[in-house]
């Protein structure tokens, strides 16, 4: 009779268990299909914020789709790049960080979010950080990205010899030739010797600088520099004559210090000669200047005659700024009014501009101040270009 209870009790149980159990996976699925809905929903979402500049309105959108779905690492990238792209480069470290925290990420993935977290290191001016961050790439798909971006560091930071290391590596993988950015770490440190006292150390550098880089102009044009002060005017006459063969663009820079090597050691004959012939072949405000000072100033006749020749080829508002200081006006009461006004106008044309970011200057860069590009100063004044 027992038995008999027990085993209803177990039939009558079963179809209820079962009936329990279909309920629950009917529950479950229903669970999962809403979830499923719900993240590509949050991500098209944010996705269309996206495409329209709505920045704010796609983070919070992300967000909702990465907490529906936190295993999806696409998410993690998008928000992470917002983030930086914002200027949020805290919570971009987070996320790139949590990516690199989990134990199930692809390594294709993993070198990914390392490379995201240099860049947000990168942008945020956190360079030692950067850097380590940048050293882990190497070996990846991304290596040549990160030892450009550790150029970028140590050119900034001013660490010469790890930069001379990095553009080694460059060429040696193919990535272009890199001898005149090398030529100008050498002047770099160069010049820090000079400065320190270091003559000879300055002149050894210069002298590597010429034999990486023979036809770079920086390297001559500052061991003439470094000549000059050493009061040896034959010697820097040459090095100075050697540049307008090897670099002739780059003689307009020096044009003045050529004329004054010339006239310290009695060659002025040949610097005019070499240097009308320059400006025959291209005409230089710089190498004007230089011709006129070589011939007794602008105040003599065969001097201006140089600025009304210069003119026949140039239309030069500057050059004929200079000529009229040595004319005699028929009201020449008001010749010093005119003369100021004609020289503040011609002061932005005689300055420098980078052609890379359009930055100009006084003085002429080798690396421009604004945006970091080397010799994008062309050697010659704004009215010239």
């Amino acid at each position: 009779m027992d038995f008999d209870i027990g085993l209803g009790w177990i039939l009558l149980g079963l179809p209820l268990a079962f009936v329990l159990g279909w309920f629950a996976s009917r529950f479950d699925l229903r669970q999962l299909r809403l979830e499923n809905r719900q993240a590509p929903k949050a991500y098209f979402k944010g996705l269309n914020f996206l495409l329209n500049e709505q920045q704010d309105q796609a983070i919070d959108a992300f967000i909702e789709a990465v907490q529906n779905d936190p295993d999806t690492s696409e998410l993690h990238f998008a928000l992470g790049n917002l983030f930086r792209r914002r200027g949020e480069y805290e919570r971009a470290v987070r996320v790139h960080q949590h990516l690199l925290s989990r134990g199930d990420l692809v390594r294709a993935d993993r070198e990914r979010a390392q490379h995201a977290l240099a860049l947000d290191y990168l942008k945020a001016g956190l360079l030692d950080r950067a850097e380590e961050a940048l050293r882990r790439l190497e070996g990846t798909p991304f290596e040549e990205q990160a030892r450009l971006a550790l150029l970028a560091i140590y050119e900034r930071s001013r660490d010469w010899q790890q930069a001379a290391a990095i553009t080694e590596r460059l060429t040696a993988s193919g990535q272009g030739n890199f001898s005149t950015r090398r030529a100008h770490y050498l002047c770099e440190q160069a010049s820090a010797q000079a400065a320190a006292g270091q003559i000879d150390a300055a002149r050894a550098l210069l002298e590597q600088a010429m034999a990486a880089a023979p036809t770079a102009p920086r390297p001559r044009i500052e061991l003439a520099s470094l000549q000059l002060k050493a009061r040896q005017p034959e010697a820097a006459f040459d090095t100075l004559r050697t540049l307008a063969d090897v670099s002739p663009a780059a003689l307009p820079l020096v044009a003045a210090q050529f004329a004054e090597a010339a006239v310290a050691c009695g060659r002025t004959e040949a610097a005019q000669a070499l240097l009308a012939e320059r400006h025959a072949e291209e005409p230089s405000l710089d190498v004007l200047d230089a011709i006129v000072a070589l011939q007794g100033g602008a105040a003599s006749g065969p001097a201006r005659a140089w600025y009304v020749r210069h003119l026949e080829r140039e239309p030069s508002l500057v050059a004929a700024t200079k000529w009229l200081a040595g004319e005699t006006l028929e009201q020449e009461e008001f010749h010093p009014v005119v003369q100021r006004a004609l020289e503040h106008a011609t002061k932005p044309l005689t300055r420098y501009r980078c052609a890379a970011c359009g930055f100009e200057a006084k003085q002429h860069f080798w690396q421009c101040p604004g945006c970091q590009t080397w010799d994008s100063y062309p050697p010659r004044r704004v009215e010239e270009l």
